[in-house]
């Protein structure tokens, strides 16, 4: 390599702090930034190099990019100020990939698009010029297959959040997959009875911080009380296990079996609840009187619960039906001992108002199981083989916890009838930054949005500048 090469390499690596590297190509040298990644097939490392510019003898004559003056400030500032804890968790478990993956979680946020399209949505947010991520395509696929080969450190993360945790929600739910590279995906009936290949993912969700804590794909074919036995032996967690319905309809005398304290709604025709059950206790449930008993059984406890309004509710339809000659009244006289009672299987001891708030909990929470297999089953470009996939399923968590990270402020501020975390986003999208040389001006602030921020208690924007 020439002397004045040598130089000019030199100073760019003081003057930019990253490992740089000169490339003679068809008589001319160019700069680019080199580093490495572990590939785990080939169990090496493999070089990665991402072009800067031209050397020239009057120094780098960088690619051309785009010049851009004006950011989205408001949405990305909110999303930023509430990141604190999860950047320092990617930080600890993915020193070398982190930017690329609190981007993508950020982007796929915002406003979800194809991998080709990531870079660009990114330099837009003003976040951007705070956190420096490559984002080429060829890198983001580099991305999602080493961070999905990479589960160790995925759990490491889970991990870390489970430990803070003393109520678990825990749902297993499906996508369909027709894709040829992914032998993750098996021949199984999802809840719609629909035989397809498919993938199963196991979500489990803080109850108390109200935050989704675990997030992986499992193998397809298999039973949800067999996905939960495999979960629970994958992290360490020592609290309250709050399950649905649908894990009430497989083996119940497995769930029966199962050493860790769990909470389960029991299906109203299954044969182990006693309808005749004395309701000896009662409480008020938002606004709505509850009438509570219990018996023990084999060791557990079944708690049963009977909300008088929905009782009430339930007992006029049913006479409704009975005028119109779809139902009749000796059916009355024995369904009416089911009215507005709901049964729960539990290992825990405690008053039934207890055990009725994780149900209702747990109730919550099932939107977040529905948002993440909408937003799955719509969107399959990133599947292409195993890894990919475990990326991609890691990604989709980051994003579903920076959302709730803004659905909790919303819930506190008592406006989820009133606004969406998606309404918040775009509202304050509308709030701009402009950046001339050395001064950054805030565009004017619309009094709906100063006003959103000061409910949620975000403190995004000053007074002064707002409508």
């Amino acid at each position: 390599m020439e002397d004045w090469v040598t130089k000019i390499v030199e100073e760019e690596r003081k003057k930019r702090n990253i490992p740089l590297e000169a490339k003679l190509l068809n008589g001319n040298y160019y700069l680019y930034h080199s580093t490495s990644r572990y590939d785990r097939t080939g169990k090496k490392p493999v070089k990665v190099s991402e072009y800067i510019g031209r050397i020239t003898r009057t120094g780098i004559s960088e690619k051309a990019k785009e010049i851009r003056s004006i950011y989205e400030y408001g949405n990305s500032a909110l999303v930023y100020s509430l990141s604190g804890d999860i950047i320092a968790r990617l930080q600890k478990y993915f020193p070398d990939r982190w930017p690329e993956l609190y981007a993508l979680s950020v982007v796929r946020l915002m406003d979800p698009v194809p991998l080709k399209s990531v870079k660009d949505r990114w330099e837009k947010l003003y976040v951007s010029r705070e956190i420096r991520a490559h984002l080429s395509p060829n890198t983001l696929t580099d991305v999602l297959g080493d961070i999905g080969s990479d589960m160790g450190a995925q759990m490491d993360l889970f991990q870390s959040l489970i430990t803070e945790s003393k109520k678990l929600a825990f749902d297993l739910s499906s996508i369909f997959s027709r894709s040829e590279n992914l032998n993750i995906a098996a021949k199984g009936h999802n809840a719609d009875h629909i035989y397809l290949p498919q993938i199963n993912m196991a979500l489990a969700f803080d109850l108390d911080q109200y935050r989704p804590v675990f997030l992986k794909p499992v193998e397809g074919s298999v039973r949800d009380v067999k996905s939960l036995r495999k979960v629970l032996e994958e992290i360490d967690f020592d609290g309250i296990l709050v399950l649905d319905t649908g894990f009430s309809s497989q083996d119940l005398a497995e769930i029966m079996r199962m050493e860790m304290k769990f909470a389960m709604p029991l299906r109203r025709n299954q044969e182990i609840i006693d309808y005749g059950m004395d309701l000896n206790s009662s409480f008020i449930y938002r606004d709505r009187g509850i009438r509570s008993g219990f018996m023990n059984r084999d060791g557990l406890r079944i708690y049963m619960f009977q909300d008088q309004m929905l009782m009430a509710e339930e007992s006029t339809t049913f006479i409704k039906m009975i005028g119109e000659k779809k139902r009749k009244q000796s059916e009355f006289n024995a369904e009416s001992i089911r009215f507005g009672k709901i049964s729960i299987l539990s290992n825990v001891r405690d008053d039934p108002e207890v055990i009725y708030n994780l149900y209702k909990q747990r109730e919550e929470v099932e939107q977040a199981f529905d948002a993440m297999k909408n937003e799955l089953e719509n969107d399959k470009s990133y599947l292409s083989d195993n890894d990919s996939l475990r990326g991609y399923f890691f990604i989709s968590f980051l994003s579903l916890y920076l959302y709730y990270s803004i659905f909790v402020l919303i819930r506190a501020a008592d406006l989820t009838s009133k606004l969406s975390v998606k309404d918040v986003l775009l509202k304050f999208s509308k709030v701009y930054k402009i950046v001339r040389e050395n001064k950054e001006i805030l565009s004017e602030i619309p009094s709906g949005v100063g006003k959103i921020d000061d409910r949620l208690g975000t403190s995004i924007f000053p007074k002064k500048l707002r409508s």
